[in-house]
C-alpha cells in the first residue's frame, strides 16, 4: 500500500504521479525520497499538470507500442475502456499493437496490470506515458464530481461494494485500502455514472 502520508485519492493520484517524475528524471519509481519530495511539491501547487503533460505529450511516439515497444500493428487503445464509457480523447487513447491491445481487452490500466504482474507491477512498472495521461483523466473527473479528498474508509463504505473489481482487490489483499485499483473502481462508477 502507499506510505502514510497517502491518506485520500489526490494525494494517491500526486503518489503514483511523482513516481512517474522519479522515473522520468532516472531516479525510478521507487527511491522514495526523490518521490517524496515530488509528491509534496504537487499537493503544495509547486509542480502544475500542464507542465507535466507537456513533457508527457513530447515522449509520446505514435510510432510505437507503449506497452512492449513492437512497431507493427499499431492501433489506438482506450485506457479506461469504451464498455465503461471511457472518453474517445487524448487524455484515454494511446497507441498500442494488436497483440497487447487484444491483451488488455476490455481492462482498465490498473486492472490490466494487476492481472498481469500483480499490484507492485501495478504501483511500479506501467509505462509512465500511459499512466500519465490515465492519471491526468482520473483526477479531472473526480475532481469535477468532488471525489479527490476521499479517503480509504469513505471509499470502501461508498465504492468498494459497488467496484466491478472487487475481485482483484480480494485476491491482492486490497479490499478497503487505498490502492492504484481504487482510481480504476471509482473512474468507472463516475463513467458509468453510477455515482
Amino acid at each position: 500500500m502507499p506510505p502514510p502520508v497517502v491518506k485520500n485519492i489526490k494525494d494517491l493520484i500526486f503518489w503514483q504521479y511523482a513516481k512517474i517524475i522519479a522515473e522520468s528524471a532516472g531516479f525510478g519509481k521507487k527511491n522514495y525520497g526523490f518521490i517524496m519530495k515530488k509528491f509534496r511539491q504537487l499537493q503544495q501547487g509547486e509542480i502544475f499538470w500542464n507542465e507535466i503533460r507537456e513533457y508527457v505529450k513530447e515522449k509520446e511516439r505514435r510510432d510505437e507500442c507503449i506497452f512492449c515497444g513492437i512497431k507493427t500493428d499499431l492501433t489506438i487503445d482506450h485506457l479506461l475502456p469504451r464498455c465503461f464509457n471511457g472518453p474517445n480523447d487524448e487524455k484515454n487513447v494511446i497507441w498500442v499493437c494488436k497483440k497487447c491491445n487484444s491483451s488488455k481487452g476490455s481492462k482498465r490500466l490498473y486492472e490490466f496490470w494487476t492481472e498481469k504482474k500483480g499490484l507492485e507491477g501495478a504501483k511500479y512498472e506501467v509505462p509512465r506515458i500511459a499512466e500519465g495521461k490515465y492519471l491526468k483523466l482520473v483526477y479531472e473527473v473526480l475532481k469535477e464530481k468532488g471525489l479527490l479528498n476521499l479517503n480509504a474508509s469513505k471509499i470502501g463504505e461508498l465504492f468498494c461494494p459497488k467496484c466491478s473489481i472487487k475481485k482483484i482487490c480480494v485476491k491482492e489483499d486490497s479490499e478497503g485500502k487505498l490502492s492504484p485499483l481504487c482510481l480504476d473502481g471509482i473512474l468507472t462508477l463516475c463513467f458509468l455514472k453510477e455515482i
